[in-house]
């Protein structure tokens, strides 16, 4: 394919669908090429259980698009809405309360009983810093104005985020409640929790909620996409759905951005050999098994506080959620997995119904159909479950990464988010989106600062992109 634009986005999941509408902001005439034949990747929605039910096929919650240096230098988009649930998180228990996440931080304390004071002083002290923190946390590496309280409070942030989840929660707090939320959090990393910074991954969840809520776009993640596509347009871009590219050569185009992952390069490419060998290197992590659901009602939860909860985290303790996440990391399958759940109906009734969605960890590339682990566990906290199914939908890691090649064994994240890989992602380099071919940039997932809609592998890959010459 021979193209005339000035810069060519190939993927349109959230990384390359920034870069595409800030280049175009730019100025650039900017062609979008995707290979699916929805715009979106990870930020699709789509109809799977029962005609007029609408599901969140990849992102759901959205507190790191709120919290994004590079959404908020967006702006408003039309037709965009995000929608709160009264809670932002709950985590059931075995025979006591659910520990509820409010926004007020410290309300979310106060139900920490004795360790009211220990959330205060470190989820709290986080909250207290604001976005200036969360803004050091996603964009670590590139120019930074001299702010010396926002360094030393991310140098205090960062000492204990740099724990495992385990030695951190063991160490901050004294109650089975506080434990078990900061293990909940902690596990959306897909790490072993026993794992350096593991914790972190949880405190800035846990931060999040208090600091910008953990809403749902209303109406489904596609919304957002569709309406990044629409800014593309707007300004002049164009946006091709139904074309993969297969290799770069094809691209004639003075700046490429590619939001894939490392295992696409490789192949769309030939790199310099050393840049091939890191990238090689590079690993993949867990990956998941999910499932959505068409009920016929609310989740009958036992504490009914739960179904104010726009996120539940299943698993119980701190204990069992983290030798069910060991047991992930080994390559084995856990009998009675950490579930993530989202209830988009708690903020969202504009879906058609009563949707449910859920994953719980698996190994990578795991074949095995957890359907009945999943259910179980919500039946755990919620008797009569089953009895308010209509209909199910499940997708294994196969299914996953056939439906968007990006989720490499069915990793969500676009590599192991280990600390190794935290610093090396996918390469270690001061400015690792950019790549030995000339004018070729890396936006994914696989870019600093790693997975979660929040655009900034787009926001990076771009600012280099526009110092690159054009025709």
């Amino acid at each position: 394919m021979t193209v005339g634009a000035d810069a060519v986005v190939v993927g349109s999941g959230p990384n390359g669908l920034m870069a595409a509408v800030l280049l175009a902001r730019a100025g650039r005439e900017v062609l979008l090429l995707e290979a699916a034949e929805r715009f979106g990747g990870g930020l699709r929605s789509g109809e799977v259980t029962l005609p007029g039910q609408v599901h969140d096929l990849g992102a759901t919650v959205m507190a790191m698009a709120l919290a994004s240096p590079a959404f908020r230098e967006l702006g408003p988009l039309k037709g965009v809405e995000f929608a709160h649930a009264p809670v932002a998180a709950a985590h059931p228990l075995d025979g006591r309360p659910a520990v509820l996440v409010h926004r007020d931080v410290r309300r979310t304390a106060a139900g920490l009983g004795r360790d009211r004071g220990a959330w205060l002083g470190t989820v709290g002290a986080a909250v207290r810093a604001g976005l200036p923190l969360v803004d050091l946390l996603l964009k670590p590496l590139g120019p930074w104005p001299a702010r010396p309280r926002v360094f030393a409070q991310a140098a205090r942030f960062a000492a204990a985020a740099a724990l495992p989840a385990t030695t951190f929660a063991r160490a901050a707090f004294r109650t089975a409640e506080a434990r078990a939320l900061l293990a909940g959090m902690s596990a959306h990393s897909m790490l072993d929790l026993r794992a350096p910074v593991s914790a972190g991954y949880g405190l800035v969840l846990s931060t999040l909620a208090h600091l910008v809520g953990w809403p749902v776009v209303r109406g489904g993640s596609q919304v957002l996409a569709d309406a990044l596509v629409a800014e593309l347009r707007s300004l002049g871009g164009e946006a091709v759905a139904g074309h993969r590219v297969r290799r770069l050569a094809g691209l004639d185009a003075p700046i490429v951005v590619l939001d894939v992952t490392p295992r696409q390069l490789l192949a769309m490419a030939d790199l310099p050999a050393g840049y091939r060998r890191r990238l090689e290197r590079y690993r993949y992590g867990p990956g998941v098994f999910k499932m959505d659901w068409a009920l016929d009602g609310p989740v009958p939860w036992r504490d009914p506080a739960v179904a104010s909860a726009g996120t539940v985290h299943l698993g119980g303790t701190l204990e069992e959620i983290a030798l069910s996440e060991a047991e992930t990391t080994a390559g084995r399958v856990s009998p009675r997995p950490y579930v993530l759940l989202v209830q988009p109906y708690a903020a969202d009734p504009t879906r058609g119904g009563h949707t449910l969605y859920a994953y719980c960890h698996v190994p990578h590339g795991c074949g095995a159909d957890l359907t009945d682990a999943i259910e179980t566990q919500i039946e755990r906290y919620a008797p009569g479950f089953r009895d308010r199914v209509l209909a199910r939908h499940a997708m294994g890691p196969a299914a996953l990464e056939a439906d968007n090649p990006n989720l490499v064994g069915g990793d969500l994240g676009g590599g192991l988010t280990s600390l190794t890989q935290f610093l090396r992602r996918p390469v270690w380099s001061p400015a690792p989106w950019r790549t030995p071919l000339p004018g070729v940039f890396l936006c994914s997932s696989s870019t600093p600062p790693g997975p979660s809609v929040h655009g900034m592998g787009g926001w990076q890959a771009a600012r280099l992109a526009l110092r690159h010459p054009v025709r």
